[in-house]
């Protein structure tokens, strides 16, 4: 009598532990606690076969741990043959020469994949515009950010802009930036209110500061 409903629990319960032993992410231990020995595993690779992959694998690991100057040397190693135009490698020189402030390196850097329709609200676009503005093309730059406003969208690149307008001494129109952000947030769904809950909170914060 009771056997079908043992046999039942044992099925679940195996199944359960099966999906989950196939679902449970594979996380690098060794590298979370320790940055270093993901770079070193990936100097390793690359030394033994030297392939395009395993150098831009190993370039981001250097500008993820802020190893700049490896980065941008191993991006640039990179931009040859076929791939001498790639869109990611391009994309994150744009981020090395900004922290490095080459700003003059961003913005020709930024050009060759400009026009690019993922280029539009990407990082590299923001960072592009501020490169922009600290080489004193101010109008050209906010006409970048400007690119990036959109309503229900683009909230971090609204936030920069917002930012660059209180860097310009122009608060009552960073002050209309932000309130914008923070109405749209309430006709958001939940998925794209937690997707962009950072923004809306700097945006608070931002206004805080800015007061009445």
């Amino acid at each position: 009598m009771f056997l079908p409903v043992i046999g039942s629990i044992i099925y679940l319960y195996s199944e359960i532990l099966a999906n989950s032993r196939i679902r449970k992410p594979n996380i690098d231990m060794g590298a979370m606690f320790n940055p270093g020995s993901k770079i070193t595993k990936l100097e390793n690779e690359l030394r033994f076969t030297d392939t395009f992959t395993n150098r831009v694998k190993l370039a981001d690991a250097y500008l993820d741990a802020g190893q700049i100057d490896k980065a941008i040397e191993l991006y640039n190693a990179s931009l040859t043959g076929a791939f001498a135009e790639n869109e990611h490698v391009l994309a994150q020189l744009v981020v090395a020469y900004f922290e490095k402030e080459r700003y003059d390196d961003v913005i020709r850097t930024a050009k060759k994949i400009y026009k690019l329709p993922q280029f539009a609200r990407s990082r590299a676009h923001i960072l592009y515009a501020r490169a922009l503005e600290n080489s004193g093309n101010t109008e050209q730059a906010e006409a970048e950010f400007k690119l990036m406003k959109g309503r229900y969208s683009y909230f971090g690149p609204r936030y920069e802009y917002g930012l660059f307008l209180i860097r310009a001494d122009r608060l009552s129109d960073a002050k209309q930036i932000f309130e914008e952000m923070l109405n749209e947030e309430q006709h958001l769904g939940s998925m794209e209110k937690r997707t962009n809950r950072i923004w809306f909170a700097k945006a608070k914060e931002e206004l805080r500061k800015i007061g009445n």
